[in-house]
Order: C-alpha cells, then sequence, then structure tokens
C-alpha cells in the first residue's frame, strides 16, 4: 500500500497535470453535448456509459503515465503482432458491423463496443517511432523508406480487408506522412509519393478485381459530390448527411439555441448526431462561440503534446508525441470538415467530444504516453530542432 501511494504522489508531482486537465475539460465538455443530443432518446445510457469511460480513462492516463515507453517500443515484435491479431479479431463473431463498417468488437460484459483500429493507432506510432529511431542516421536511405512503407502499407490493408473502413485505414496513412516528414525523411522521397499518388490514383479509380470496383461507385460519390455541385442536388441521396449537418450547424448562429433547445438536435434530425456529427450539434445549441471554444481547447492539447515532444530530448519520443499530436489534428480536421461539407463524410469523430467508450479510453492512453515522456525526459545534447538533419537518400 505505501509503494502504491508513493507512486501516486509521485504521479501528482511529475506527471502532465495540464494536458490531464485540457483532456478531462474536453471530455466534460463532451458529456454535456452528448447528454443534449441524446436526450430525444428518452435514456441516460449515453452519457453513463461515456462517464464510465472518463473515469476509466484518467485510471488509464495514469497507468501509461507510469509505464515506461522505452521498454514497451524494445518489443516491435510483439506490438507487430498484436496489430494484426487485434484487428483480425474483426473478422470473428465478435465482429460486428455499424454503419456500414465491421470495425467493431463486441465482447459480452463491457457496456460498449471496441474498436481495434482505433487503439492499434497508438501501437501503429510506437512501432513506426521505434523503428525510425533505429534507423535514424540512415532515414532516407531507399533500405529505410521501404522498411517504413511495409508497416504503414501492411497496416492499412489489413484494416481495409478486416473492417471495410477507409476512414480510419486513411488515418494511418497521414500519421504515417506526418512522421515521417518531422522524422527528417528526405524531401524527395515525399515528390516521388506525390508522383505515384498522381498516376496510381487514376488506376486504382477505375479498377476491379474479380468483377468488382476497387472503389464503389457510393465511394466514388462520396468524395467527388465535394468537387461537384450536380451530383445530388436535393440532397436526398449522397449529400443527405452533410446537407443536414450544415442546416444543423448553421441553425445557431453566433450565441446559438442553448443546450437542450436546439430545434433539430432536440427533434433528432440529424443522424449520429451524438458521434459523428456533434459539432454540428455545438453549432446548434452554442454557436460560433461554442465551436471556436471547443477548437481552442483540442488545439491546446494537440498544442501540449507537440511541446512535450519538442522539449524531449529523445528522437523517438519527439516522434510519438509529435505522431500523437498529428492523429489528433487530422481527426479534427476531417470531422468538422465532415460537418461542414470540406471533406468526405468517413465516419471519425471528434476526439475527447463525441461519444464513444473505446475511442475516450483510447485517447486518454495516448495522451497517458505523452504525460509519461513528460515525465521522464531523455536529454540528448545533439538534438536541438524537431526535424534532425537530412541525410541523402
Amino acid at each position: 500500500m505505501r509503494k502504491l501511494v508513493q507512486a501516486f504522489r509521485y504521479f501528482f508531482i511529475k506527471a502532465d497535470m495540464l494536458l490531464l486537465f485540457l483532456c478531462v475539460a474536453a471530455s466534460t465538455f463532451g458529456i454535456v453535448v452528448i447528454a443534449s443530443a441524446t436526450q430525444h432518446f428518452g435514456t441516460n445510457r449515453n452519457v453513463i456509459i461515456q462517464i464510465v469511460a472518463l473515469l476509466l480513462g484518467v485510471l488509464v492516463y495514469i497507468l501509461f503515465t507510469m509505464l515506461d515507453i522505452d521498454i514497451i517500443s524494445e518489443r516491435r515484435e510483439l506490438l507487430f503482432l498484436f496489430n494484426l491479431f487485434f484487428i483480425a479479431l474483426l473478422r470473428t463473431p465478435l465482429g460486428i458491423e455499424v454503419a456500414g463498417n465491421r470495425s467493431w468488437l463486441h465482447i459480452p460484459g463491457i457496456p460498449f463496443n471496441i474498436q481495434p483500429p482505433e487503439i492499434c493507432k497508438i501501437t501503429f506510432i510506437i512501432l513506426l517511432a521505434k523503428t525510425m529511431s533505429i534507423h535514424q542516421r540512415n532515414i532516407s536511405k531507399p533500405g529505410t523508406v521501404l522498411r517504413l512503407g511495409f508497416h504503414v502499407i501492411f497496416i492499412f490493408g489489413l484494416v481495409i480487408v478486416a473492417s471495410g473502413d477507409d476512414g480510419v485505414a486513411m488515418m494511418y496513412i497521414l500519421i504515417f506522412l506526418v512522421m515521417l516528414w518531422v522524422g527528417g525523411v528526405h524531401w524527395s522521397w515525399f515528390a516521388l509519393g506525390i508522383g505515384a499518388a498522381i498516376v496510381g490514383i487514376p488506376i486504382v479509380w477505375n479498377a476491379s478485381i474479380a468483377g468488382h470496383s476497387i472503389v464503389s461507385d457510393y465511394q466514388k460519390q462520396r468524395i467527388m459530390m465535394i468537387f461537384d455541385p450536380t451530383i445530388d442536388p436535393e440532397g436526398s441521396g449522397i449529400r443527405w448527411h452533410t446537407n443536414n449537418s450544415l442546416l444543423t450547424l448553421t441553425n445557431g448562429g453566433i450565441t446559438g439555441q442553448g443546450l437542450f433547445h436546439g430545434t433539430r438536435t432536440q427533434a433528432g434530425a440529424l443522424s449520429q448526431q451524438h458521434t459523428d456529427f456533434i459539432f454540428s450539434v455545438i453549432g446548434e445549441e452554442l454557436g460560433i462561440i461554442g465551436c471556436t471554444f471547443v477548437l481552442l481547447l483540442l488545439l491546446a492539447i494537440v498544442a501540449r503534446c507537440v511541446y512535450v515532444g519538442v522539449k524531449s530530448g529523445n528522437y523517438m519520443n519527439r516522434l510519438i508525441c509529435i505522431g500523437i499530436a498529428g492523429m489528433l489534428i487530422w481527426q479534427i480536421i476531417i470531422n468538422v470538415g465532415m460537418c461542414l461539407g470540406l471533406t468526405p463524410v468517413i465516419g471519425l469523430t471528434l476526439p475527447f467530444i463525441s461519444y464513444g467508450g473505446s475511442s475516450i479510453i483510447t485517447m486518454y492512453a495516448a495522451m497517458g504516453i505523452v504525460s509519461g515522456i513528460h515525465m521522464r525526459p531523455a536529454p540528448d545534447s545533439s538534438a536541438h530542432y524537431i526535424r534532425p538533419p537530412y541525410y541523402n537518400p
């Protein structure tokens, strides 16, 4: 018991309490908005689950703060196998389909479903950062870039095959690009990647395997509607979610109609309004002021992750912090873009705000890792910048 008390005392002295405060503030704000967005359900089940998830999340934050990430990262092969096994479980009877994607595990006794591709983003970041750290001095060599590319292509393909969730799969690509850029990979590799994308995307767009298109007509329309206003101009098909979101979001003006008083929100007019489109609920009930507040709060969390990474003297730890910050910022951009009709509707939630026990616990685990890096700085006198010097490929 004495050791446990000492551990908690050490945590409160050394852990990143500012980051924890920001996360809890965002989650608490989210719970209030979820309560309003689900009031028409006639039950508080979602709110209770989210509160339980927040409490578990704080415990997970403490646990991951106390864990030494250097020890975890040493077992790269176990991290790789964990990702493979955990995501592959989606193809077992435990996997269930929600909103067209088989991205969830339903485990009896757990009050919320678990989303393996969401959780594996953390282990992917650690695995990628450790691999880049080992090959830091040859980071732009073809062998190193190919090795790193294998990791992202493997997990991208695994998520697509196991779940069909192209939105979460794309997040791995975006995290990968951020970490490679910050890690110091030469710009020529990015130019090569852009060139390959320009050539490859049209081929994949029109290609088919065994008579089935790689990119379905529905997926094509979901992407092209952003650029082509002639696709579903009446908003009765592919644009239905986007149009409803914009109507709800702009219904609040500057100050909003008030919590629990949004006309469209309280009528349940918006599909998935407590998850994917919760930002639109905030817009209707709290207006531009509420939207600005939540964005500033989330950006403060991102900035804190970047700050801890920059201050860390360890190359791998910096990459982990920046990778987690990149994960957050991309998810924020895509989710808000969905609500504004600027990005395709791909089912990504707003971090810390949207309903989802699995998402909340995952986010607190990631923040706990950042807190642990803050607690155990590893000075490296040779590292003065976020990005190390370039090395010719």
